[in-house]
């Protein structure tokens, strides 16, 4: 389980243009980032966000993602381990929505401070 707890809901850490990271924030801001770091992650996420009711079932991801069922559930695993993702199982399918908040996390120690 990549743990990063510490980075989402309220913000761990000042921008960087304010304060340095702690060690412990740099770990857990560099897993997350390991997370998204790969284009097809970065699409699922898209993918959910665009999609109807801000949710999508996991068969309705292989054909635009090019990939083989395996390998979405691969990269599904790795999402909602981090954090990113929340999945709910209906019948024989599992479907997929953004933890609120899971992407401010990550923006907010790269932020920009916002000028006084």
């Amino acid at each position: 389980m990549i743990p990063v707890a510490t980075i989402q809901g309220e913000a761990c850490c000042a921008p960087l243009a304010e304060a340095p990271l702690s060690a412990d924030d740099a770990e857990a801001l560099a897993r997350s980032l390991k997370a998204l770091a790969d284009p097809a992650r970065l699409r699922i996420l898209s993918l959910v966000a665009a999609s109807a009711g801000g949710e999508l079932c996991v068969c309705e991801l292989p054909a635009p993602l090019g990939l083989s069922q395996p390998t979405v559930s691969h990269h599904l695993k790795v999402l909602v381990e981090a954090g990113f993702l929340e999945r709910e199982k209906r019948g024989t399918w599992a479907w997929f929505r953004l933890v609120p908040g899971s992407l401010d996390a990550i923006t907010r120690p790269l932020a920009e401070p916002v000028p006084a």
